[in-house]
């Protein structure tokens, strides 16, 4: 699956998005999404509830599209790219395309 993200800040006290890919199925913030009815060579249109940001489409087996990904900007970088990199998942938990603050240690 290659997944773009369409970050976004949070509000105080909401949970940051979290994923996880398994075949053709896509669970975001514990709802799994079965992209399986998404044809070779076509597209789909999400409707209703959804984190998706535009089309889901299919090429080569691969499904491509952008993912809504909610983070806490008290622990991320002020500055975040409004589209994330590509990253490409077979199977497992989504990496958290945020860029997050340095941690300080105590000392």
């Amino acid at each position: 699956m290659h997944i773009t993200f369409s970050c976004s800040a949070g509000l105080p006290g909401q949970p940051e998005t979290t994923a996880s890919v398994a075949g053709d199925t896509l669970t975001v913030d514990g709802v799994a999404y079965d992209l399986s009815a998404v044809p070779e060579g076509g597209f789909a249109e999400p409707g209703g509830t959804h984190p998706f940001a535009g089309r889901i489409a299919r090429s080569g087996g691969t499904l491509t599209l952008s993912l809504l990904w909610r983070y806490d900007a008290a622990t991320a970088q002020a500055h975040q790219p409004a589209v994330a990199p590509v990253l490409t998942v077979a199977a497992g938990a989504v990496p958290d395309p945020i860029i997050r603050k340095p941690v300080e240690l105590e000392a």
